[in-house]
């Protein structure tokens, strides 16, 4: 009897042994687990990084940033100049164009690195004070936006396009590409080609390139909407939004 009872509390001694070390095991995995890990990605500190030093906006700005770190993100999360705007991401769609040293770039697209001692212009640097850029003011003259996102990247594109016009910069439906370069006079088919790389998914395209025209040539156009109430003057009482909806219809 004593026998039985001794390989029996054997027995049990083992069990719970083995159990505890299973326990402890496990534990230990568990505590590894969540314990940090090192960053897969060293942080700027930890790896290269580079000085950049550029003017933008008519202010001088000295960085240090990973090599890899895009004008975009430079000008977003490093500066807080959030006017450019981030679509795909891609450079398809324009909405990030800025003007680096007078020609537009895409901001997305462009190394920060890239851009030691460049000046660079965002929508935010158009205006002096608080007086708009005339492109700035077309556009609201002529409501060339809707939801606004691609406003920023289209309004510093048009910007550029005048300046490329100016000096003599062909375009993909320019006529003669083998005359001396001279000013270009934009019509309405240069304008569309020009801008071509700034996508409006809200459709303000006739809009935009009315907005261009008038700055381009210097001549004012008539505004073809206004704010309801304006002038004690509904939407729809302004003649020519009259001969376009029809009176007839109503």
């Amino acid at each position: 009897m004593r026998i039985r009872l001794r390989r029996r509390r054997f027995g049990q001694l083992i069990m719970i042994g083995t159990m505890m070390a299973t326990v402890g095991n496990w534990m230990k995995r568990s505590i590894a687990q969540t314990s940090p890990q090192p960053p897969l990605v060293p942080s700027p500190s930890q790896s290269n990084v580079v000085n950049v030093a550029l003017n933008i906006n008519g202010k001088s700005h000295s960085l240090k940033l990973e090599p890899r770190v895009t004008l975009l993100d430079a000008l977003r999360e490093h500066i807080g100049l959030t006017g450019s705007k981030k679509g795909c991401d891609h450079g398809q769609c324009g909405a990030c164009t800025v003007i680096v040293d007078g020609r537009r770039v895409l901001s997305c697209l462009t190394l920060m690195a890239t851009c030691e001692g460049a000046d660079v212009t965002t929508s935010e640097g158009l205006a002096q004070g608080d007086d708009l850029h005339p492109m700035q003011a077309a556009f609201i003259k002529h409501d060339g936006f809707q939801c606004g996102y691609c406003t920023p990247g289209q309004i510093c594109s048009a910007v550029a396009v005048l300046n490329e016009a100016k000096n003599g910069e062909a375009s993909y439906v320019t006529t003669d590409v083998r005359q001396k370069p001279r000013a270009v006079q934009l019509t309405d088919d240069e304008i569309k080609e020009r801008m071509s790389g700034n996508i409006c998914r809200c459709g303000a395209y006739p809009n935009i390139v009315a907005a261009i025209r008038e700055v381009h040539t210097g001549k004012a156009q008539a505004q073809t909407w206004q704010f309801a109430g304006e002038n004690e003057t509904a939407i729809f009482d302004v003649p020519e939004m009259k001969k376009e909806t029809g009176e007839a219809a109503a």
